[in-house]
């Protein structure tokens, strides 16, 4: 009777274990044919990211047709400033409306990172995981999988939550120390969305309101940010202020083992679109999307341009430096 008994609860978790590893197969393919097959969607959601213990929330609003156009629109709620990523067959953009500015990448975006707000790129790190884990929870699925962040090697690994209509509603992207440092919820997604013919154009995103093309911008600087992270054996060792057109331009000079310079200045607004050609990759930087090469990192904050750059410091100590200089937190 008890090797009856063994018996059969030897085979039922045979059975819940194959079940299992059957369901997770059943999961995945149901998102690709979702995904890979989707020739349009629209999405919407809330980012939220951990950065030096400050946190930033942004609305997020994506766009996307076959032929690999994209449109992704970052809101950040502190002071609504919005930032739009723009992929077409004429290149790769980071658009700042209210300054009346483009900037153009000669880029692989988005696909030489991880994203956590676009679809195929969290399927194509679910397939191409073979070690990641798969469990079940009673709103869904939940898929452990590798991330893949260049420029930050810190971030590890994600969550991917899926909900009962295969459907995935949340991305959780994980430190080394298994702390979360960016949330990505989705709240909305439409898999069948339609776009007029020049919906993905530059021209069509750049326009912008009167209100907007009239924005007061700062013309002086009434406060210099300093980076809170300094490599070891630097520090600062000259700080001048200089007048430019429309504005003024402050350079600080950091010398010793790890050299850098950090150039703050104020935006101007440009009376026609203007469009900057730069040779970086698309990063988030602090609070906004900027432009990280070998040497050097770009961004623009608030009514601040930002420049950091050092012959002396790698890639991955220039973006440490740069998120470091905490300038707008939503909370501490």
């Amino acid at each position: 009777m008890k090797r009856k008994i063994l018996w059969s609860v030897f085979l039922g978790l045979i059975f819940l274990t194959g079940c299992a590893k059957e369901g997770e197969k059943e999961i995945v393919k149901s998102l690709e044919n979702k995904i890979e097959k989707v020739k349009s969607y629209h999405l919407k959601g809330e980012l939220e990211i951990i950065s030096n213990e400050e946190k930033y929330l942004y609305d997020v609003d994506v766009s996307y047709e076959k032929e690999e156009k994209y449109r992704v629109s970052l809101k950040n709620r502190t002071n609504n400033h919005e930032q739009i990523i723009l992929k077409n067959e004429e290149g790769v953009y980071i658009l700042t409306p209210s300054l009346n500015k483009s900037f153009k990448f000669q880029s692989e975006w988005p696909y030489n990172n991880s994203q956590s707000y676009l679809l195929k790129n969290i399927l194509t790190d679910i397939q191409n995981d073979k070690n990641r884990e798969y469990k079940e929870t009673k709103d869904g699925y939940v898929f452990t999988v590798e991330a893949e962040y260049a420029n930050n090697k810190d971030l590890i690994k994600q969550n991917i939550y899926v909900n009962k209509k295969k459907q995935i509603t949340k991305v959780e992207v994980l430190d080394k120390n298994n702390i979360v440092k960016m949330t990505m919820n989705i709240k909305k997604i439409d898999l069948k969305s339609n776009y007029d013919k020049d919906y993905f154009t530059l021209k069509d995103n750049m326009k912008v309101s009167v209100e907007e093309k009239e924005k007061t911008v700062a013309k002086s600087i009434t406060d210099i940010v300093y980076p809170l992270y300094m490599p070891e054996n630097t520090k600062l060792t000259s700080q001048d202020k200089v007048k430019k057109d429309g504005g003024e331009r402050v350079i600080l000079h950091f010398t010793g083992d790890k050299e850098f310079m950090l150039i703050e200045e104020t935006v101007n607004v440009s009376m026609n679109h203007e469009i900057i050609p730069v040779s970086g990759e698309l990063e988030l930087v602090t609070d906004v999307v900027g432009n990280v090469s070998d040497k050097e990192v770009s961004w623009i904050s608030g009514n601040m341009e930002y420049y950091l750059t050092s012959s002396s410091l790698s890639k991955t100590e220039l973006l440490e430096v740069a998120n470091s200089i905490s300038v707008l937190p939503v909370s501490k």
